[in-house]
């Protein structure tokens, strides 16, 4: 059984009487850009899309030093993988030094914006400041 001890009385709960929309889609959107606007102005160094934080300089070469080395420390390993495997020392390592050294400054170049990302279609994304 319903409780009459609602605050309009019928036992219901939610709004009550007003079965009526009152907030309409247009008055939604106004309000939304209301609050977009608001939030605009408290946070101006807010960026779109993937990365949610201005990226400061110090942390920037962190980014990009760390992926230089990644590269390179990638295809040493696989070179002297190579090496142990078939017996072909020393050039599996030379091999992998150079394949990860290229591998390494594509990498920079692909975070620094200045390369485009794969299956980008050859538009390089804007450089960050």
């Amino acid at each position: 059984m319903a409780n009459k001890n609602r605050p309009d009385g019928t036992g219901e709960t939610g709004r009550g009487n007003q079965h009526d929309a009152e907030i309409r889609d247009d008055d939604l959107e106004r309000r939304r850009r209301e609050l977009e606007a608001s939030l605009a102005t408290r946070l101006p160094n807010r960026l779109e899309g993937k990365d949610a934080k201005p990226v400061t300089g110090y942390g920037q070469a962190l980014k990009l030093s760390s992926e230089f080395i990644a590269g390179i420390v990638v295809g040493v390993g696989l070179g002297w993988f190579l090496d142990r495997v078939a017996g072909t020392s020393p050039w599996g390592l030379i091999i992998g030094v150079m394949l990860g050294f290229g591998a390494a400054i594509l990498n920079v170049l692909r975070s620094a914006g200045v390369v485009a990302e794969f299956g980008q279609g050859g538009k390089p994304r804007e450089p960050k400041e």
